[in-house]
């Protein structure tokens, strides 16, 4: 996998349309959502990695506050837009195309920074330690990452992740690292099989499409590998939703 800024066609070509681009569902977000705590009225909300919005409809819906939907890939953000404006949420939802490594967003003004599935484009510590001075006092973080769920994962899972995603770590590497850069680990929630059906389904379908109309082979035999590596061997990884808020110091500082 690649970041979105080197997404190939045949790749954006196979997301295209698709309810989502990458495992979850409205009732994970909606969990992830309430296990974040307590929020100002009208929170200010950033989604990083927003695809073409299923959180970023459903956060403002469920928040009432404003969410910037950050994302790189333009289709994906007119989709967004029609998305929202389907909701009754064109209003308080606002697509705006950037990287995640270089946010135009005012330090300290972000009560609620969401990114489901899009860490892994710059890496998590790399990610979080950018994000960090976006947060309003008392703001919190709230990703999904892929992860192992077993120190031993079969060899053909670690070839393909190892290929894509070198850094992946198990949950509790990932905890340790968050911790010591100065993160309350507020909660863990590994993801249901379901999220992940909800994501490959459609993608499958499309790939199938896809063939037919002749994109690139070496896109679909990526796409379609990495479906079947997860029929085989998905209870060696997952993706898992984490909680954070910046640990305070005594005085109430944040702990770098």
């Amino acid at each position: 996998m690649t970041g979105r800024e080197q997404l190939t066609d045949g790749f954006r070509r196979a997301h295209e349309g698709l309810p989502r681009e990458a495992p979850g569902s409205g009732a994970t977000t909606r969990l992830l959502l309430e296990l974040a705590g307590a929020l100002p009225p009208e929170p200010a909300v950033l989604d990083v990695g927003a695809g073409t919005g299923p959180a970023s409809v459903l956060l403002a819906q469920l928040t009432g506050g404003r969410v910037t939907a950050v994302d790189l890939h333009e289709p994906f953000l007119d989709r967004l837009a029609e998305r929202a404006e389907a909701a009754g949420v064109a209003d308080r939802v606002h697509p705006l195309h950037a990287s995640m490594d270089a946010l135009p967003i005012a330090p300290g003004s972000v009560d609620l920074l969401w990114a489901e599935g899009s860490a892994y484009f710059v890496g998590v510590d790399t990610a979080l330690a950018a994000w960090r001075p976006l947060l309003s006092p008392g703001g919190v973080v709230v990703l999904t990452d892929a992860e192992w769920l077993t120190p031993h994962p079969a060899a053909a899972a670690r070839a393909f992740w190892d290929a894509g995603y070198p850094g992946m770590r198990t949950t509790a590497a990932n905890v340790a690292a968050m911790q010591r850069a100065g993160w309350e680990v507020r909660a863990v929630y590994v993801l249901p099989d379901s999220d992940w059906d909800a994501y490959y389904g459609p993608l499958a379908a499309r790939i199938d499409e896809l063939g037919r109309d002749g994109v690139p082979v070496d896109t679909l035999t990526e796409l379609r590998e990495e479906i079947t590596i997860r029929e085989a061997h998905g209870a060696d990884y997952g993706y898992t939703g984490y909680v954070l808020r910046p640990r305070l110091g005594e005085g109430g500082e944040p702990v770098e």
